[in-house]
Order: structure tokens, then C-alpha cells, then sequence
């Protein structure tokens, strides 16, 4: 298959998630390498809907710290302690964390000013440890909800998943 990005901004969400998953999965057949993986699903997702920010942050040490991955849009933070911010808070709680407006999240870490919504979804590896956590900022409010979370869990069980 060849590997191209889509554009998938006007397309209705659920019809669109699921386009991108297959899309996903075609391109990630008999890849091993998560961070492979993480690279090609930043861009993929990032493209599609022209998010402000898109990427991984990677577990570093477990329970204490996660260190930025692969991503595009501007220069993300470095490192993210467990607990801090909406990153730290998906990582501590093991679960997703939609913010409808980040400058009412208690604790927010501002890496890029314009970010004003936000969604963070726990990637579990084989063994069901958290391996890093997906990370999605809009520079608009209210960007996110719950088809959005529902299809990007789906498309991170990828990584609990793969067969290769």
C-alpha cells in the first residue's frame, strides 16, 4: 500500500475514524517497532484533522516520568511527571482525559499557547503496561468528545494488540 496521509477534516468523525483505522492498519501490517508505530500514527492523525498537536509521550520511568516522542506541530515539553497536566493526569489515572477548555484544567502545562482543548489517551503495551500516552491539542474549544475518545482508544489498542 502506498503510504499516504489523509485529509479527512469535513468528513463526519465515526466515518472518518474509521476510514483512517483502516488506512492505519494497512500501513502498520507486520510492523514491530513501536516507535515506528507512534511516528506514523502521529502523522496519520495529525494530517487527517489538522490538529495544532500531535504525538506521544513515552513512559520513562513507570509511575514517575514520561519524555516526549514522536509528534508533529510545534516543539513540545520535554518531560512530563505523572500527575502534572493533563498528560501526567491520563498517565496516573490510566484512563482517557478530554478537556473541552485547558485553561479551566487545574495544573495545565502550556506547551504551545494557542492549545485551547485537549484529548490524552493511555497506549498500553502487551502486557497491558502503560507504554506512553497519546497526546491531541486544538487550538479551539470544545474539539473533543466522546466519539473521538472511543476511536482513539480503539486505534491505540493497536499497540496491546499487534500481531507482528
Amino acid at each position: 500500500m502506498a503510504e499516504v496521509t489523509l485529509d479527512l477534516r469535513g468528513q463526519p468523525k465515526t466515518e472518518a475514524y474509521a476510514e483512517l483505522k483502516t488506512h492505519a492498519l494497512a500501513i502498520l501490517e507486520g510492523v514491530d517497532d513501536d516507535i515506528c508505530a507512534m511516528a506514523t500514527m502521529s502523522c496519520l492523525l495529525h494530517h487527517a484533522f489538522g490538529h495544532l498537536w500531535t504525538g506521544f509521550y513515552r513512559v520513562v520511568t513507570p509511575g514517575k516520568l514520561l519524555r516526549v516522542g514522536p509528534y508533529q506541530g510545534t516543539l513540545g515539553c520535554l518531560e512530563i511527571t505523572f500527575g502534572k497536566g493533563v498528560c501526567g493526569t491520563s498517565a496516573a489515572k490510566g484512563e482517557t482525559v478530554v478537556v473541552s477548555d485547558v485553561h479551566a484544567f487545574p495544573g495545565h502545562i502550556t506547551c504551545d499557547g494557542r492549545s485551547a482543548s485537549e484529548i490524552v489517551v493511555p497506549v498500553y503495551g502487551h502486557n497491558r503496561e502503560l507504554i506512553a500516552v497519546l497526546d491531541i491539542d486544538s487550538e479551539h474549544k470544545n474539539t473533543f468528545d466522546d466519539v473521538d475518545r472511543a476511536a482513539l482508544e480503539d486505534l491505540m489498542a493497536w499497540f496491546q494488540h499487534r500481531t507482528a
